[in-house]
């Protein structure tokens, strides 16, 4: 099987502040920002909702495309979130645990 790459768009509760990355395991990237075991900017803002992803198996177009989206003006990033996730709701949303 092929490695997979995930460049993705977290967002804070409000939506109000934006941060682009990408990884090779976006599940576990994920759990590191919502345990803040990443610190600096996420951490910081509480920016931790995934709104947008994309994947491909090509390292080299998933850091591309990072840089790219991270040179967009706001608007734009957020038309991009709008086409996938039009509520902005959180794409990795943890299902509650279930008792008994």
């Amino acid at each position: 099987m092929e490695k997979q790459y995930a460049v993705y768009i977290l967002a804070n509760q409000n939506n109000n502040v934006l941060y682009i990355g990408s990884t090779s395991n976006l599940e576990s990237r994920l759990a590191q920002h919502r345990q803040k075991l990443i610190t600096g900017f996420t951490a910081k803002y509480n920016v931790n909702k995934l709104v947008y992803f994309e994947i491909t198996n090509d390292v080299l177009a998933a850091v591309a495309r990072e840089r790219q989206l991270k040179r967009w003006r706001r608007d734009k990033k957020e038309r991009l979130v709008e086409r996938m996730n039009p509520d902005w709701s959180d794409l990795m949303e943890i299902p509650p645990l279930r008792s008994g």
